[in-house]
């Protein structure tokens, strides 16, 4: 019988500082879930930059710089990890083309937020958010200073982001596991506001209509997390305000944030909703974008 390989955590890698400090974030899970580590350089980027490094006229500066990138990131991966399996591949293609093809061979993939230089910077904040909304697997936007605590989190705390379908939802089994990897607590929260329309002019007055939705958001997250394994601590908070914001906000004393992403299965353009869009953008730990099923 043909023994089964382990999916690897993927980690997209470009040289920029930012994407070396998520390397190091995805050296780490990797040493958590024991499973090898991929690392991948996809871009065309050199092209567009104007970079002219071949000394072998044959080979495209691109190839070159390519393969200094990827080998300098492995040292740096074996050097923190000695453990963990490391493996590189250079794909000459547009890196959110190539890499969400790629998660669907992965466990997880991580990138940083942004890239080497002003242009790259702009495209990659514009990859992040592809692959964001597009892989296969939950993907790990590394942001923030908390770059390099997976395995010494330092606030022992993994938040959650509880959607309003009222079931327990892969976000949510990814935080449960996540905690009980790095011993950490489990935040879920839930964001609940009152309607416009329901102002002290609707029959039912302003204070009964907010308690009518925050029990609302209570017993959500009780449907949430009644199937949460016994052996995490879980704590629950039901806060008023923009989810964006509320979520923002616990990810100041996080070491990771984690929210769902509903998939359209055939749908072009970019999937992600208001939610998880603004928490990219803005948080300040690293955030994990789960796929989620209509």
């Amino acid at each position: 019988m043909k023994a089964t390989v382990p999916l690897p955590v993927l980690v997209a890698v470009d040289g920029s500082e930012p994407s070396l400090r998520a390397l190091d974030w995805a050296a780490d899970e990797a040493v958590l879930r024991g499973l090898p580590l991929r690392l991948v350089y996809a871009s065309l980027w050199e092209r567009y930059e104007g970079t002219h490094l071949a000394a072998d006229p044959d080979r495209p500066s691109e190839e070159l710089v390519a393969e200094d990138i990827v080998e300098t990131a492995a040292r740096r991966a074996r050097r923190r990890r000695p453990d963990v399996p490391v493996s590189t591949d250079v794909l000459a293609e547009e890196a959110e083309y190539a890499l969400v093809r790629e998660s669907r061979d992965a466990a997880l993939l991580v990138t940083g937020s942004r890239g080497r230089s002003g242009l790259a910077e702009a495209l990659l904040g514009s990859v992040s958010l592809t692959l964001a909304g597009h892989a296969h697997c939950p993907t790990v936007v590394v942001r923030g200073s908390h770059d390099n605590q997976t395995t010494t989190p330092l606030h022992r705390r993994i938040v959650v982001g509880v959607g309003g379908h009222g079931k327990q939802s892969p976000a949510v089994r990814f935080a449960c596991e996540e905690a009980r990897r790095r011993g950490a607590n489990l935040d879920a929260v839930r964001a609940w506001r009152v309607p416009a329309r329901e102002t002290t002019d609707h029959p039912l007055m302003s204070p009964e209509a907010a308690r009518l939705h925050e029990q609302e958001a209570v017993d959500v997250l009780d449907t949430a997390l009644e199937n949460v394994p016994g052996d995490i601590e879980v704590h629950r908070h039901t806060v008023e305000g923009p989810a964006r914001s509320v979520l923002v906000a616990a990810s100041h004393d996080a070491d990771l944030l984690v929210v769902g992403a509903r998939r359209r299965p055939r749908t072009f353009g970019l999937q992600l909703g208001r939610v998880a869009h603004g928490v990219l953008h803005h948080s300040a730990c690293p955030v994990v974008v789960v796929p989620e099923p209509v």
